[in-house]
């Protein structure tokens, strides 16, 4: 909206020239989510206490795990509104509100955010204990798979091949397969952020470290001398997701204030559908589906070993893990909480400088 308010107005007044450059609204972008954070999340934490939408631990699912989260009970939850909120308003005040990308990546976060909200409102205020099924949560991210897939195919600037990291020219035709595989993608990103949201401050910690990765990769993917420098895809206008990535890093950081350990407020499934699906939608949108694997490493541990524990146990009996997701499994060698979110935070911060890295490295 600013772009659009003020860079007409440079030709008599030069220092509005500065909205011409996505560094300078992405960095604004940040500056507008994180402040938006601080400034209405102590406001949500009370309406939520009000409400009585808190935590709750009794999930029947482990003993000692119900033990180990009991200073969590009625602990704010839904606070992935505040995320949501900061990231959709400094994105449409400072992106260019034109550009097909934006109104993309902003449709597929609010379809998953509603998803997301329904099954917190039924566990919440219909208390019911599970929320939505496992099934209409999947089918609300295959709908969006298709919606997402039928618009990418039917855009001329995009192609259905996949960029192999690390090798310069391979590309992978999925050619009929390609929908199948958005829909994979988005499921995946979405419920991967999903299954890591179990400690204070994990998932936000570690979406913003992607955010920041993604924020490098759609400022080169939309910028023409970088992207045949580093030869990678090319995507018209990606540029200005470079802004919805800077925004997600900004109310990640403000939320992370009030999420860091010990939590005042929990994201839920709002927050967590909804940035997992976004950063999906992003990799989708630059052309970095496969580089998505190396940026969010942490996401696909945690899925994968929920995924192992869940089918080698209906082999054999079995357990791989003490307990699924990942990081639950830690806490079980007596790691301390705090000590396994930082350790965490270490490795994904690693493994975003390590997907940066492969550019160059092909």
């Amino acid at each position: 909206m600013f772009y659009h308010l003020f860079y007409p107005l440079r030709d008599f007044i030069f220092a509005f020239n500065v909205f011409r450059y996505i560094t300078f609204r992405a960095a604004m972008a940040a500056l507008t989510a994180f402040i938006l954070s601080l400034i209405f999340g102590p406001m949500l934490i009370k309406k939520l206490q009000a409400l009585k939408l808190g935590e709750k631990i009794n999930k029947a699912d482990s003993v000692k795990l119900d033990d180990l989260h009991r200073h969590k009970q009625n602990t704010p939850t839904m606070g992935g509104l505040l995320i949501l909120g900061a990231v959709i308003i400094s994105t449409l005040l400072w992106a260019d509100i034109s550009n097909h990308c934006v109104w993309i990546v902003l449709f597929s976060t609010v379809w998953l955010g509603l998803t997301g909200f329904i099954d917190d409102y039924l566990k919440q205020i219909k208390k019911k204990a599970r929320g939505l099924s496992p099934a209409i949560k999947l089918s609300s991210q295959i709908v969006l798979g298709l919606i997402l897939g039928a618009i990418l195919i039917l855009d001329s600037q995009y192609n259905l091949k996949l960029e192999i990291p690390f090798l310069k020219d391979v590309n992978l035709d999925l050619d009929g397969l390609y929908i199948l595989f958005v829909i994979l993608v988005i499921a995946g990103s979405s419920n991967a952020v999903n299954l890591t949201d179990g400690l204070d401050g994990l998932a936000i910690g570690i979406v913003v470290m992607v955010g920041i990765a993604f924020s490098v990769l759609c400022y080169i993917s939309g910028n023409v001398n970088l992207s045949n420098y580093l030869l990678v895809s090319y995507v018209k206008g990606a540029g200005e997701l470079t802004i919805f990535c800077a925004s997600i890093i900004g109310a990640g950081l403000g939320f992370l204030w009030f999420n860091c350990y010990p939590a005042s407020i929990f994201m839920g499934d709002v927050g967590s559908l909804a940035l997992g699906g976004a950063i999906g939608t992003v990799a989708l949108l630059i052309k970095k589906e496969m580089l998505l694997i190396i940026v969010g490493g942490i996401f696909v541990l945690e899925a994968f070993s929920v995924i192992l524990q869940v089918g080698f146990f209906k082999l054999t009996k079995k357990r791989i893990f003490k307990i699924a997701p990942l990081h639950h499994h830690f806490q079980f060698l007596d790691w301390p909480e705090n000590k396994v979110i930082v350790r965490f935070w270490i490795i994904a911060g690693l493994l975003a400088l390590f997907a940066l890295v492969t550019l160059k490295i092909r």
